[in-house]
């Protein structure tokens, strides 16, 4: 913690890019995904981008290490799926530890290679959580309004596994991303306390949300300064915002959180609005320039990017951070709201 405070303190720090949108480059093929391991696995796998880290585990490291090189001073694990939740939908759920251990293993190893190599500037990993394909919040079924998909004890339990193999494997932060219904993510929060008591540890959390379109809200219902205030009662490394905008659109509502909050604050948006083919167009210069509209506004603490983003848009936006001082925050436990 203490070296990760002090890096917070000397310069704006890097998060990496997007996994998906590399992983997609090596077009790996339905064998690929299996590996020796699951070579007779009964049912298809592909697009399971998190069992990658079983079955392709050099691609999953040289992902993390071109983005080292790009400046990231964070990468993400590959394990934004990797829940019993998510994995439910390949029949995996007996895989999520080992998932969460080896993805994390093998971003700690690289961290560590590159923060060896050069000392003076330390590397993290940060344990993604992702936000599980099933919602507290909301019913699924139009016509039934108070159905409910998953329970809050059920994303308790099932955060509470993964968070104890990300610990396990060597994140260094534990990264609650892309959260469209609080709940969920009240959830995970209460999951990684859980583990801090049992353990008698002291883990960085950061909690990043998504505003899902131009209402300036998220999924579940949420402005900005709600989703900030509803999260307030646990300490917090950070708290921002991921996905579903581009770095223009994710403006306004980074300046409302900074201006509310004490903590570190973070945006890692995605490379511009998708295309109508589902492509992100947005070039590293372009991406680059609105994350400097963060920075003169002094916004952020930690910015990266989200869907369409490369090494790339992380050199780019590493090389016009360089030159900024960073946001002043506070280094208390209990990070209140202003």
């Amino acid at each position: 913690m203490s070296r990760l405070l002090k890096a917070l303190e000397d310069r704006i720090l890097i998060l990496d890019g997007a996994m998906g949108t590399m992983l997609q480059q090596y077009k790996f093929s339905e064998e690929d995904f299996r590996g020796e391991r699951f070579k007779n696995f009964h049912i298809s796998v592909k697009g399971n981008n998190d069992l990658l880290s079983l079955t392709q585990p050099q691609a999953i490291a040289d992902i993390h290490r071109k983005y080292f090189e790009a400046g990231a001073d964070i990468v993400e694990t590959n394990t934004f799926s990797s829940t019993t939740i998510a994995m439910a939908d390949y029949e995996m759920e007996h895989l999520v530890y080992v998932l969460n251990y080896e993805s994390a293993k093998i971003a700690k190893t690289v961290a560590d290679e590159i923060t060896k190599a050069n000392p003076d500037k330390p590397r993290f990993v940060a344990g993604s959580i992702g936000p599980t394909n099933k919602t507290a919040s909301m019913s699924p079924d139009v016509n039934d309004p108070g159905f409910r998909a998953i329970s809050f004890d059920e994303l308790r339990i099932a955060y509470k596994q993964q968070t104890e193999g990300l610990l396990d494997g060597g994140a260094d932060i534990l990264l609650v991303e892309t959260v469209f219904d609080t709940l969920n993510a009240k959830a995970a929060l209460f999951a990684i306390e859980e583990v801090k008591t049992e353990r008698n540890i002291d883990v960085p959390i950061m909690v990043s949300g998504t505003i899902t379109d131009a209402s300036g809200r998220t999924l579940s219902g949420q402005t900005a300064e709600a989703f900030l205030i509803s999260i307030s009662h646990i300490p917090l490394l950070s708290v921002g915002f991921n996905c579903a905008l581009g770095a223009e659109q994710l403006l306004p509502h980074l300046e409302i959180i900074s201006k509310q909050t004490h903590a570190a604050t973070s945006a890692h948006p995605n490379a511009g609005l998708p295309n109508a083919f589902g492509e992100y167009d947005q070039s590293p210069e372009e991406m680059a320039s609105y994350i400097k509209d963060y920075l003169d506004k002094k916004l952020v603490n930690i910015v990266g990017g989200c869907c369409g983003t490369t090494p790339e848009h992380i050199k780019a936006i590493a090389d016009v951070a360089s030159t900024y001082q960073p946001r002043p925050f506070s280094k208390a436990k209990n990070l209140q709201i202003i």
